[in-house]
């Protein structure tokens, strides 16, 4: 599986986690240090569906903001 939408090529993106300790200065402490930074990464929402790319009907992984806004074409479920 390719971890990218096949409409607008959005794909994982570097991060960072961050592990923290302490108590905030508000609630009467000394405050929240930051004591170790570890890599992740943050990974666009796909889904499996049957669009119309091209003028054929193909099984793409298209994110959900392209299948929210309206920019692909649903293919037709065939009646038998």
């Amino acid at each position: 599986m390719s971890k990218m939408c096949a409409i607008c090529h959005r794909g994982p993106v570097a991060g960072r986690q961050f592990k923290r300790r302490g108590m905030a200065r508000s609630k009467g402490g000394a405050g929240i240090k930051v004591t170790r930074k570890s890599a992740r990464y943050f990974h666009v929402n796909l889904q499996r569906v049957k669009i119309l790319l091209n003028n054929t009907i193909q099984r793409a992984y298209v994110c959900t903001r392209c299948i929210k806004s309206g920019r692909i074409v649903k293919a037709l479920k065939r009646s038998l």
